[in-house]
Formats: C-alpha cells, sequence, structure tokens
C-alpha cells in the first residue's frame, strides 16, 4: 500500500472514530450518572438554576463530551452559549444574549484565558435582566487543587462540583461488547483489540464505530472481522 494511501487510511480511521455529536443521549454514564442527570435536568428546564456547576476528571472521563452535549442541546432550543476551550485564543467580549458559559479545559488556560474566563463568569453571575446565567465548566482536578487565579479558582469550586470517572480497559470492552450483544452482533478479542488500538478509546466513539460496523456488515453480508473494518476504511 502506498504511503498516501496509509496517510488517507489513517486519517478515515480518526474521522470515524471522533464522528459522532455528543449528545447527552450517547453519554455512556457508567459511573457518572450523577453528573449526566444532572446536566439533563438542567438542560431540559426552562427555568434553570444559575447555580454553577464543574466537572472534573482524567483525560477519557468525558468532560469535553458533556460540555459539547450541553451545548448541542440549548443550540436545538435556540439559545446561544459563550464557549472557551484552551484553543480558544482571543476569547471575546461576554455576550448578554448567551443562556450559558461553557468552560472547558481550564486549568490548560493561559492568563489571558484565565482574565476572559473570570470576566465572563461574573457577568454570567451578575442578574442582567432579572436573572443570573448558568457557568458550566471542565478541568483535570477538584477546583481546589487548580493552579489558576484565585478569584477564578474559588469561583469554579462554589457551585455543584462532580468527579467523573473514566472507563477501564475491562469496563469499556464489557459495554462493547453488551452493545455488540443487543445488536446480535459478534464481536471477537481480536476485533475488539483491533478496534481499541487503532480508534478513538473515547467510549462514545467506540460505539459510533460500532454502529457503522454492524451497518456496513449488513449492508456486505459479512461478519465483523479485522478485514471487514479495512475493507470499510477503503471503501467508505
Amino acid at each position: 500500500m502506498s504511503r498516501d494511501r496509509q496517510t488517507a487510511m489513517r486519517q478515515l480511521a480518526l474521522d470515524i472514530g471522533m464522528a459522532p455529536v455528543p449528545t447527552l443521549a450517547n453519554f455512556v454514564a457508567a459511573g457518572n450518572e450523577g453528573a449526566l442527570e444532572h446536566l439533563r435536568l438542567w438542560a431540559g428546564n426552562p427555568l434553570r438554576s444559575p447555580v454553577p456547576t464543574c466537572l472534573w476528571g482524567d483525560s477519557g472521563s468525558g468532560k469535553t463530551h458533556l460540555l459539547r452535549a450541553v451545548r448541542e442541546s440549548l443550540r436545538e432550543q435556540g439559545a446561544q452559549v459563550g464557549w472557551m476551550d484552551a484553543d480558544t485564543l482571543q476569547p471575546g467580549e461576554f455576550d448578554d444574549a448567551w443562556e450559558a458559559v461553557l468552560l472547558d479545559d481550564v486549568h490548560l488556560y493561559t492568563a489571558d484565558q484565565q482574565a476572559a474566563a473570570f470576566n465572563w463568569f461574573v457577568n454570567a453571575q451578575a442578574p442582567a435582566h432579572g436573572r443570573a446565567r448558568w457557568v458550566l465548566a471542565a478541568t483535570d482536578r477538584p477546583p481546589a487543587d487548580l493552579q489558576l487565579r484565585e478569584d477564578l479558582r474559588t469561583r469554579l469550586g462554589w457551585g455543584h462540583v462532580f468527579h467523573l470517572v473514566a472507563l477501564g480497559e475491562a469496563e469499556r470492552r464489557a459495554v462493547l461488547r453488551r452493545a455488540a450483544d443487543e445488536r446480535g452482533v459478534f464481536l471477537g478479542d481480536e476485533v475488539m483489540d483491533f478496534m481499541l488500538n487503532r480508534f478513538s478509546r473515547d467510549l462514545s466513539s467506540l460505539m459510533m464505530l460500532l454502529d457503522q460496523l454492524d451497518a456496513y456488515a449488513l449492508r456486505t453480508q459479512r461478519a465483523i472481522t479485522i478485514p471487514l473494518i479495512k475493507s470499510m476504511l477503503e471503501n467508505e
């Protein structure tokens, strides 16, 4: 296989692994049911509480998925939101039209981003037009342990705080196996190894990959094997 072909396959594998639009419905909550229910109730309630929420946990625990899912839920309702992550190099001014402020990967913020986040936080919590807005943030550790400017750090910790836990290898395999069984699909151990080693290990992405493999297997009338996965990458 040519180098260009190999590069294209790797990119397609990445695209497939990262394809699903994050939603609250496709978040696999195992171990994080409390946080999911909290966000689901908040996002679905038009009389939303302005008490801020902070999610913290290791990489792969689903923090970004949940923030993006909340953003999608609010957008579907016609609401505007303020979004900042570590790649937001030039944060804009706070917009009074925002329904909520979402701050992802706050632990990675530069001094300028921290200043903007603090400004957004203060403006969101200050009653305007008779109401305050919600702030949802995500970090890699408890707010008390964050190496951030003190006024931002303390605000991140005064509301609801949820610790998200990432699924272990055995749990991730068990969830995939159960999902495959529910679809009437057999996943051999070698196929499971291939999926976990070659694609995004985020469980929601893996579940979407399973859906795509199931559809491709049905269309081609073949069992899900490593050759079938490679064939899908080459032909889809």
